[in-house]
């Protein structure tokens, strides 16, 4: 059984407007319209998936893009009716053997802050949801879950840790709350489940900066040319 640990999160909304994901966040008499940061971490490596996309062709990318959602939306959800201690939906068998091989490091989890809970900072601008705000072994930790084919190179998931930073910075300017670690548990379809961990959190907030920054100098040279 998990404990958790009961903080004050927002409710927010969230729409899309032109590819860009935004959350409504209150300001006195006034919403803001806060960019989510996964826009920001997609935004940012964008010229990465669009020559992948021209070297595999749209249909794969479309397909492979398509199984990887539903296999990444799968996983969560069993991930949070686990945590809740509530009896699991079923899924497909993929998604079931993904949840299966990464039961025994989601069990280091404890003291759950927050579950898909909403966060956003004024200060940076930015919003989200962020999947698990938890102790890891024993240690508070922001935590993503995600799934893979095979594990990926540590250098290959620099936006994932900007992501999970990015929950950070939002969780202290709302609580007070400093996280001690930055941790993505990686499902893969291989057999393998991966835990990378880091605890170097200024240079994701460096990392941080450097993202919202190209976001915002493209959107205003985009503007600028309109």
């Amino acid at each position: 059984m998990f404990n958790h640990v009961d903080i004050s999160l927002p409710q927010l909304e969230r729409e899309t407007i032109d590819g860009v994901r935004y959350y409504s966040v209150p300001d006195e008499e006034e919403l803001l319209r806060l960019v989510s940061i996964t826009s920001i971490t997609s935004h940012f490596n964008k010229e990465i998936f669009v020559k992948w996309r021209k070297k595999v062709g749209n249909e794969e990318a479309d397909r492979v893009t398509k199984r990887a959602t539903k296999r990444g939306t799968d996983m969560h959800t069993l991930v949070e009716y686990f945590m809740k201690n509530e009896e699991l939906p079923e899924v497909p068998p993929i998604s079931e053997f993904l949840f299966k091989i990464s039961k025994h490091k989601l069990k280091n989890i404890n003291n759950i802050h927050a579950l898909e809970g909403s966060l956003y900072s004024k200060q940076l601008g930015i919003a989200g949801t962020v999947d698990c705000i938890a102790e890891y072994e024993g240690e508070l930790a922001i935590i993503d879950f995600k799934t893979s084919a095979k594990p990926k190179p540590r250098e290959w998931i620099d936006h994932y840790f900007v992501q999970c930073m990015a929950y950070g910075c939002m969780l202290y300017e709302l609580t007070g709350i400093s996280v001690k670690k930055l941790v993505i548990i990686m499902a893969c379809e291989n057999g393998e489940c991966v835990v990378y961990e880091e605890r170097d959190k200024s240079k994701y907030i460096k990392l941080l900066s450097k993202y919202i920054r190209k976001f915002v100098t493209d959107k205003l040279e985009l503007y600028g040319n309109q």
